[in-house]
């Protein structure tokens, strides 16, 4: 049940290069190991004969044992002449969220001030009343990429935004369930389709709206389907049929060409990336983008 409008798009293109897996001296980047699902049929390994791409930042390479591979590319639609990598993810944000848009206490009710708090880096809203500082955190998304027959599964939506568009089954994670259980649940909701989940297949974090996509590969358990109350239409489609000008959402856009190049290089891989807009966009070009840190193992 995803209802809050996300802003952003897609590329056309690739630019692979080796990456070996490192971590930063801030913190901000760091891959020690990677948990998979016990699928014999899927290998989670990638290797590349381009150049080697180093990070720009101080980095600390890991140890060759047990390390986990992976591969690193951009996807960029920026023009050329444009600037492809958007704004720099290491300016610092003043304001966390939309604090100044928090005028009144979730607590008491009293009036809020925007100020940094003390021993803090970003304003935020804090109650002058009772003193309660509202902290606002990101929401996961989570949903299924379901394969059957060589297909998809997309469902159109019958609810704004992005009324009458294509997605993947996906809405937001609830308390008390894990991501796998609330991909199933979404995916019961918009296609009334039972499904197993086969493995992680991306996590797309999307810092600009606040938001963090984890996707699954699933299968149906059996082959039915149909709208739920949230869909217009459910159908299959072959990969090169699918509708990318009427795709609801860029993270739809994103995964499902990442599923693409997966298969036509005949490996599935796990993917992790952070989806930027460009800037001077509109909100609803979902082809607007950059797709930074990419990492496939």
């Amino acid at each position: 049940m995803l209802k809050n409008r996300q802003i952003l798009g897609c590329s056309s293109g690739f630019v692979s290069h080796r990456w070996k897996p490192y971590s930063t001296t801030s913190g901000s980047l760091s891959f020690l190991s990677i948990s998979t699902c016990s699928n014999p049929s899927l290998s989670y390994s990638f290797s590349s004969s381009s150049s080697t791409l180093l990070p720009t930042t101080t980095t600390t390479w890991l140890s060759s044992t047990h390390r986990p591979r992976f591969g690193a590319f951009s996807m960029s639609s920026a023009p050329s002449g444009s600037n492809p990598d958007g704004p720099s993810s290491s300016v610092a944000v003043q304001s966390a969220g939309n604090a100044h848009e928090i005028n009144f206490c979730q607590s008491c009710g009293g009036p809020t001030k925007h100020e940094i708090p003390d021993g803090e880096e970003k304003i935020r809203a804090i109650c002058t009343v009772c003193e309660r500082i509202a902290y606002e955190n990101p929401k996961m998304v989570v949903g299924c990429l379901i394969e059957h027959d060589n297909k998809v599964l997309l469902c159109k939506r019958k609810i704004q935004p992005s009324y009458g568009l294509w997605t993947l089954p996906a809405g937001y994670m609830e308390i008390g369930e894990s991501a796998a259980e609330g991909a199933i649940r979404e995916t019961w909701e918009e296609a009334c389709a039972e499904v197993e989940v086969v493995s992680p297949f991306s996590q797309l974090d999307i810092p600009l709206i606040g938001q963090t996509y984890v996707i699954f590969l699933a299968r149906l358990k059996t082959p039915h389907f149909s709208p739920g109350p949230e869909s217009s239409e459910c159908q299959l489609f072959a990969l090169d049929e699918i509708p990318f000008d009427s795709l609801s959402f860029s993270s739809m856009v994103v995964t499902l060409k990442l599923y693409i190049e997966d298969v036509k290089a005949g490996k599935l891989n796990f993917h992790y990336g952070s989806i930027n807009k460009r800037p001077g966009t509109s909100p609803s070009d979902i082809h607007a983008y950059t797709l930074e840190y990419h990492l496939q193992s």
